[in-house]
């Protein structure tokens, strides 16, 4: 397996036989933990890092057409969707993991547009726009009930 299809894949998790993107959309909320744990400008700059890393990956692995095992865009997205938390809680991972997979299942507006557009940059954008829909409603949570801890 090359580099780039390892990467791709997130590090093979999206060869799981069964729901590979929740498989990477899991994998992004373990990966996001010491990211989380550390200094605040350590996740957004993962998100920017993972994104670009994930771009080239996919690119380089012929992911152009979406396929189930390319699961570095569940893992940016993720992310993205992380920023909205305030810190480590297990309601914040929840409905982080909730919110994000749903958008990204369910691909409404812009997330559905851009996911037709096809291409290796369609691949990672419509899973950012998830996250970020995911960000802004955990946002808007967090802002409308501040007594849950996000």
């Amino acid at each position: 397996m090359s580099f780039a299809r390892f990467v791709a894949s997130g590090f093979g998790v999206g060869f799981a036989p069964k729901a590979p993107g929740t498989a990477g959309s899991l994998l992004g909320l373990a990966l996001a933990v010491p990211l989380m744990a550390g200094p605040p400008w350590l996740l957004p700059l993962g998100c920017l890092g993972v994104c670009l890393v994930g771009t080239w990956a996919t690119v380089q692995a012929g992911g152009a057409d979406d396929p189930g095992w390319v699961v570095i865009d569940e893992v940016a997205g993720q992310w993205i969707a992380l920023l909205a938390l305030s810190g480590l809680g297990w309601l914040g991972f929840a409905l982080a993991f909730a919110l994000f997979r749903l958008f990204d299942i369910a691909k409404p507006g812009p997330i559905g547009w851009v996911d037709r557009q096809g291409g290796a940059l369609s691949v990672m954008a419509d899973d950012v726009l998830a996250g970020l829909a995911a960000a802004a409603c955990l946002g808007l949570l967090r802002l409308s009930a501040p007594s849950l801890g996000l």
